[in-house]
């Protein structure tokens, strides 16, 4: 795959993400197609649930790519997102060794020892090795301590990994690389130069309606306005969790399966368990949305 097959344009992204059910609007669409030309990673930023990690997935649909992801979250460290020797299989090969009475040189023994065969990838080092069409998936990268992005930043410069037994370990054909962030801190200014930026939110009524409809094309248009409306009114709140996209399209089939067919007081007050997953939360809409049931 060379980078123009990622996308040729960005109207050519908009209308095959749309293929894979991703509705991207037009500043999405242009960011993916630069991700694949310029071979830039891509940093998608925004509140949770407005479709940063389904992007990354979207273009691995879209592309026939696969999807490596790495899940971020304190305390990962360099075993984890890059590689690990086994070190069992390691002592085994060292005993065998000694027991058929191979009188091997310690060199020799490391030679033999520091090898494929005892490494075990983890993502970061996979997606670098694949040489078929991959999507580098590194979610929720603000979730790990800053020393994490270090090991980042060999990665999203030269798509190249150093194994300090084998050498370094660089890219035949480079993923196409999603970082997404909650922005629940700042990351380190050297990320962010290497990356491209996209600054996602809840969509408009307008897009949220038709994602909606798009996702559960049996809603009705009325009821479609309806929960639209009260998805916006809920993330108006001051609530722990706001409802994301993904609930959005929850709350419809919901009313598909319950056979709703007008978003009242009574049918919101019913179903809010399937947006608001905290009890405050829950408390403050009935309270703030004066619902009677």
């Amino acid at each position: 795959m060379t980078t123009a097959d990622w996308f040729s344009s960005p109207d050519d992204a908009t209308e095959r993400l749309a293929a894979t059910g991703y509705l991207a609007d037009p500043a999405t669409a242009t960011t993916a197609y630069l991700a694949g030309a310029l071979e830039k990673p891509l940093l998608v930023e925004g509140p949770a649930g407005v479709g940063k990690t389904e992007l990354a997935k979207a273009v691995a649909r879209a592309s026939g790519a696969e999807l490596v992801r790495l899940q971020c979250y304190e305390g990962l460290d360099e075993a984890r997102a890059l590689y690990e020797w086994n070190y069992k299989k390691q002592l085994l090969r060292i005993q065998a060794t000694q027991a058929t009475g191979d009188a091997a040189t310690w060199d020799e023994t490391h030679d033999d020892i520091f090898t494929d065969e005892f490494l075990l990838t983890r993502p970061l080092l996979t997606a670098i090795r694949r040489e078929e069409p991959t999507v580098l998936l590194i979610d929720e990268v603000d979730k790990t301590d800053v020393e994490v992005e270090g090991l980042l930043l060999e990665v999203l410069s030269d798509f190249q990994v150093t194994i300090p037994e084998l050498g370094t370990v660089a890219a035949v054909r480079r993923p196409f690389v999603v970082l997404t962030s909650n922005a629940t801190r700042e990351l380190s200014e050297a990320v962010k130069r290497r990356c491209l930026y996209l600054h996602l939110d809840y969509p408009d009524a307008e897009r949220e309606r038709e994602i909606v409809s798009s996702q559960v094309p049996d809603l009705e248009e009325r009821v479609a306005g309806q929960l639209v409306t009260t998805v916006a009114r809920l993330r108006e709140l001051e609530l722990k969790k706001a409802p994301s996209i993904a609930e959005s399209v929850d709350w419809a089939r919901t009313l598909i399966a319950l056979e709703i067919r007008d978003l009242d007081d009574k049918a919101i007050a019913d179903t809010l368990g399937v947006v608001l997953k905290h009890a405050s939360d829950h408390d403050r809409a009935v309270r703030e949305l004066r619902l009677r049931r």
